[in-house]
């Protein structure tokens, strides 16, 4: 049924949307009411000792917010400005704020964390952003700033920026709220961010959804050589894959961009296997019959543990213009230029 109902908010069905409908509109009840207690300081907003920046998105599944958020690292670096990153850990079973470490599996702190942490920034993981970014702030006080990669409905930690990720090729779906639709928020949401990026290229319909006074960006990923999981010192280009029999595999929020992805290298897989997002895969999982198995970096995370030889990661690198990153440190008049 959740197959059905997510395929429903990109090809709507009738008498779906007027059997969601109630649930949907007691979503949007509760969200709303959500939002107003802390609009109007019955629920306390709380500010930490460094500048935040929200990664966020106002729908479900996978939009781009990580590759984004590796993206924004390494400019930072590049300018010389020291950053920490928060997140919520989904999947982890941590119940503290928890310094994310190599030896942490994704079963403890989740597998964007691990992702993010492999780019050497501190991440501290954490159902409460607040206390999450206040034990990150203590172990480095070094920083600069603070990304919280997804976070834009947790409203108890206050921001300075909030930047919104929107599925360009996607879009909203069917504009509904959950369970009616893929939608977090309204879009009318999008109207109190600071910058929208859209990942990809915009749907028909896109443009004239996104509210005109915002600054926009542009991302792209760009997919890099293949890796061996077993062995990361040997790589391959798609074209060393002709002749072999490949089954790509993806556990992510929106497989399909992955698999669309390979399409455009000019990979043609013998199958396509779709997991849920965040899937905590077995050695069953994986396909005997194939020389070759191509998986996201993100599902490489959860399949160290499976270490199967026949294993091959696809990087991918956001680009992003015209230049995100500069245009926060110049927002928050953070110092920076080595």
């Amino acid at each position: 049924m959740s197959g059905r109902i997510e395929r429903h908010w990109y090809r709507p069905k009738p008498w779906l949307t007027a059997l969601l409908a109630p649930l949907a509109g007691l979503f949007a009840l509760l969200a709303t009411l959500r939002r107003s207690l802390f609009r109007f300081g019955v629920l306390r907003v709380r500010k930490v000792a460094r500048p935040v920046v929200v990664i966020g998105n106002i729908n479900v599944g996978g939009v781009g917010k990580t590759p984004l958020t590796q993206s924004l690292i390494a400019r930072f670096a590049e300018e010389g400005v020291k950053v920490g990153v928060v997140s919520r850990g989904y999947g982890g079973d941590h119940v503290r704020p928890t310094l994310v470490t190599d030896e942490h599996t994704p079963a403890q702190v989740g597998d964007e964390p691990l992702l993010i942490a492999a780019t050497g920034v501190p991440v501290v993981v954490g159902r409460d952003r607040v206390a999450a970014a206040e034990t990150l702030i203590a172990a480095h006080p070094e920083l600069d700033l603070i990304l919280s990669d997804d976070g834009l409905q947790h409203y108890r930690l206050g921001r300075d920026l909030e930047v919104v990720v929107v599925d360009g090729a996607r879009g909203f779906g069917n504009g509904c709220l959950l369970p009616n639709g893929p939608l977090r928020e309204p879009a009318s949401r999008l109207r109190r961010a600071d910058a929208l990026v859209i990942n990809g290229a915009g749907c028909a319909t896109l443009a004239e959804r996104l509210p005109d006074e915002l600054p926009k960006f542009a991302m792209r990923l760009s997919p890099e050589r293949f890796v061996a999981l077993a062995d990361p010192s040997a790589t391959r280009c798609a074209a060393d894959f002709a002749g072999e029999k490949v089954v790509a595999l993806a556990g992510i929020g929106h497989p399909e961009r992955f698999f669309a992805t390979l399409a455009s290298l000019g990979i043609e897989p013998a199958r396509t296997l779709a997991f849920p997002d965040h899937h905590a895969f077995v050695p069953g999982d994986i396909p005997q019959d194939a020389d070759a198995v191509l998986v996201t970096a993100k599902d490489a995370v959860k399949l160290r543990a499976v270490n199967h030889a026949k294993l091959w990661v696809l990087p991918v690198a956001a680009r992003v213009e015209p230049d995100l990153a500069g245009w926060i440190l110049r927002t928050l008049k953070i110092p920076h230029g080595r």
